[in-house]
C-alpha cells in the first residue's frame, strides 16, 4: 500500500514538471462565486497567449463545462492511455468529473477514497504537457479535497473567494489560515459580488455590504486582489456558457477581473525572480 501511494505521487509529480505555475481557487464557503472566479481566469490567462489547464475537483458540484460552453463534451484516451483534456480554446484545457457523468442531473455519492483517486488521476494521468498555468477549482471549505490537491501538488499558490457579508468573510479567514498551514502560497484575496450595478441608472447598490475583502486582506496580511460587481447580464451570460470576460469584455465586471489577472500574472513573476 504504502509503494502504491509513493508511486502515485511520483507519477503525478513527473506528469505536471512542465506545469509553471499552480493556483488552487478555493473558499471558506459554498455560493461565493469561486467556479465563475476560475473560469474566467483561465480564460483571461488564455487570452493572453499563455498556455492554460483548467482541473474541475469540485467534485459535488462541477460547473466548468457549463460555464465554459463545453457542456455534453467527452474526453478521448491518448494513445498511452492516458487522458486528453477537452479543448476549450487554443490556448485553455479542460477536464471536469462532468465529462464522465451518463446524466447532467445524476448526483455523485462518493465517499472520500474514491474522490481522491479521482484528484489523483486528474492530476497524474491527464496529458497536460507544457502549461504555463494550471488552474484547479477546489470544492469549498478546507477538507479533504482541497487538502489532498495542496498535498499531491508541490509549491501550489492559492486566491481566497468571497463575497462581502460577513459569514462569508469569517470562512474566508480559515481559508487563508488553511493555506497557510500547508505552506501555499496566497496570492491574495478576491471581493466577489461586490455591489449590484444597476442596469437602469449603473450606480452600484451594496447588498452584500462594502469593503469587507479588503479589510480581511490588510488585517490577515495578505494581498488584496480586487472586487468583482454583480451585473444581471452576467448571470445570463454564466447560465449560455458564456464567459463574461469574453463575452461582455466592456462590463464593469469584465474591466475589474482584467485588473485582477494582470496583478495575479505580476505577483508569479515576482515569485520567479
Amino acid at each position: 500500500m504504502e509503494s502504491k501511494r509513493v508511486d502515485d505521487e511520483i507519477r503525478i509529480a513527473e506528469n505536471l514538471q512542465k506545469i509553471k505555475n499552480r493556483l488552487l481557487v478555493f473558499s471558506g464557503k459554498g455560493g461565493v462565486g469561486k467556479s465563475t472566479v476560475a473560469a474566467n481566469l483561465g480564460l483571461a490567462l488564455s487570452e493572453r497567449k499563455l498556455r492554460v489547464g483548467l482541473v474541475d475537483v469540485d467534485i459535488h458540484g462541477p460547473n466548468l463545462a457549463k460555464m465554459l460552453g463545453a457542456e455534453g463534451k467527452k474526453l478521448e484516451p491518448s494513445e498511452d492511455n492516458k487522458i486528453i483534456p477537452a479543448r476549450i480554446t487554443k490556448n485553455l484545457s479542460l477536464v471536469s468529473v462532468s465529462f464522465f457523468l451518463q446524466e447532467t442531473d445524476n448526483p455523485i455519492i462518493w465517499r472520500g477514497p474514491l474522490k481522491m483517486k479521482l484528484i489523483q488521476q486528474f492530476l497524474g494521468d491527464v496529458t497536460w504537457g507544457d502549461l504555463d498555468w494550471l488552474i484547479i477549482d477546489s470544492p469549498p471549505g478546507t477538507g479533504d479535497e482541497p487538502l489532498s490537491i495542496a498535498q499531491l501538488i508541490p509549491a501550489t499558490g492559492a486566491i481566497i473567494v468571497t463575497t462581502p457579508q460577513e459569514v462569508a468573510l469569517m470562512d474566508s479567514r480559515k481559508a487563508v489560515n488553511f493555506a497557510r498551514v500547508l505552506k501555499l502560497r496566497v496570492y491574495g484575496i478576491i471581493e466577489n459580488m461586490s455591489g449590484l450595478v444597476c442596469p437602469h441608472c449603473t450606480k452600484t447598490i451594496d447588498i452584500f455590504k462594502k469593503g469587507g475583502g479588503e479589510r480581511t486582506a490588510r488585517e490577515m496580511g495578505v494581498p488584496f486582489l480586487g472586487k468583482i460587481p454583480m451585473e444581471p447580464g452576467i448571470v445570463e451570460l454564466a447560465d449560455e456558457g458564456k464567459p463574461f470576460i469574453t463575452h461582455s469584455p466592456d462590463s464593469a465586471a469584465a474591466e475589474a477581473f482584467n485588473r485582477i489577472v494582470e496583478e495575479v500574472i505580476t505577483l508569479s513573476r515576482r515569485s520567479d525572480e
